[in-house]
């Protein structure tokens, strides 16, 4: 065991590391610089868990009516051995009509063990890859792995469709809505990351096994409902960017030891357990621990990290412009707090970097000045 998984193992506490998933993956890519989630996704920390214990329960997330609309829609799109899915991607990818199989890896047998599922993935994909007597058109949810940051992730996309002679792709079935041809932009951007997460994965996998890595498309499709009804479209979606950005950040958990030199020494996340395993660790201690890390708060946090609610807490505390979102620190560049916001309105002197938004907040502060002196 080499030095920066014994520190990690040590920042964890005895606690046993927890199974990251797609949705792990995706919030690491929706905030890149946040190092205090890095750090907790790297050893493996429980973040619901501590973020319950430190105070702050994570209360957020997708309804168990959204979760079972998104079930429906998937069978439906499935149903009858993948057809009217064949349907549509026939018309995007140009399949040849003989081609057709319907291949489910959502099991192994009776098993439905995820290093089972894995090592039938591979078999199957890579003789597909390779050309084999049987290479296969859609594959119903494989198990692909991937390596983030020392542990090992699995990932079960809900399809990937095979071109003869050319590319794998991945599907992703959502059932937010396509209105003339028009969808919400956050919720296919978070869709496209998550596919993008697959696309690495399944890179990999090839990787591994000694295949070119490009047989993977870097598109992926989207199957959405159609207008108000259950219809489904199908949309090829350029991921690159994405990808890019994933990869990223991948390369950047490898390097977490970077980060574990600047920690205090002392510092944990380890929730000190009773024999029956519940947490009981003071909140105050905990939440004192987490906030000698740097964070990177955004409101858009909220939906996809367990830590957030903390991490808004202290950003409010500290008066930052952050909790206001991104738009709003590009227009106050060079100034971090409501606190230096306020006082460069009302006249104190600014840095160099702070010259242009000072003119604009006295601007702005005689102007609402003006205003109040009117309405009396």
């Amino acid at each position: 065991m080499n030095t920066t998984t014994t520190r990690l193992n040590a920042l964890r506490g005895g606690q046993p590391p927890v199974n990251h998933n797609a949705r792990t993956l995706v919030g690491l890519s929706v905030n890149p610089g946040c190092a205090r989630r890095a750090l907790l996704d790297a050893c493996g920390a429980d973040k619901g868990t501590v973020a319950r214990q430190a105070g702050h329960p994570w209360q957020f997330g997708q309804s168990r009516f959204a979760l079972a609309r998104g079930n429906a829609f998937e069978q439906q799109v499935k149903e009858y051995g993948g057809a009217r899915l064949l349907a549509l991607l026939r018309e995007s990818l140009d399949l040849p009509v003989e081609q057709v199989a319907y291949i489910p890896l959502k099991s192994v047998g009776d098993s439905t063990g995820r290093e089972q599922r894995y090592r039938q993935t591979c078999r199957a994909l890579v003789g597909a890859a390779r050309g084999g007597p049987d290479p296969g058109t859609l594959y119903d949810h494989p198990m692909l792995r991937l390596n983030v940051g020392g542990n090992d992730v699995y990932l079960e996309p809900d399809l990937i469709a095979f071109k003869i002679g050319d590319r794998f792709y991945i599907v992703e079935i959502k059932s937010f809505p396509v209105i003339d041809r028009q969808a919400n932009g956050a919720q296919v951007a978070a869709a496209t990351r998550q596919a993008s997460i697959y696309v690495i994965a399944l890179q990999d996998l090839f990787a591994t096994n000694g295949l070119d890595p490009e047989l993977v498309a870097t598109s992926v499709f989207l199957v959405t409902p159609k207008d108000f009804g259950n219809t489904p479209i199908a949309t090829l979606v350029d991921a690159r960017k994405q990808i890019s950005m994933l990869n990223r950040q991948l390369a950047r958990m490898d390097r977490i030891d970077i980060l574990l030199d600047l920690l205090p020494s002392g510092l944990t996340f380890d929730l000190a357990v009773d024999t029956t395993g519940v947490p009981t660790r003071p909140a105050a201690n905990l939440a004192a621990d987490l906030r000698r890390i740097p964070a990177r708060y955004r409101p858009e946090c909220m939906a996809h990290c367990e830590l957030a609610g903390l991490c808004r807490d202290e950003a409010r505390q500290n008066a930052s412009l952050d909790v206001y979102g991104q738009g709003v620190v590009d227009i106050f560049g060079g100034v971090d707090t409501t606190h230096t916001a306020l006082a460069l309105a009302e006249g104190r002197q600014p840095s160099d970097d702070q010259a242009g938004v000072a003119r604009t907040l006295r601007h702005a502060e005689r102007l609402r000045a003006a205003l109040a002196e009117g309405a009396a």
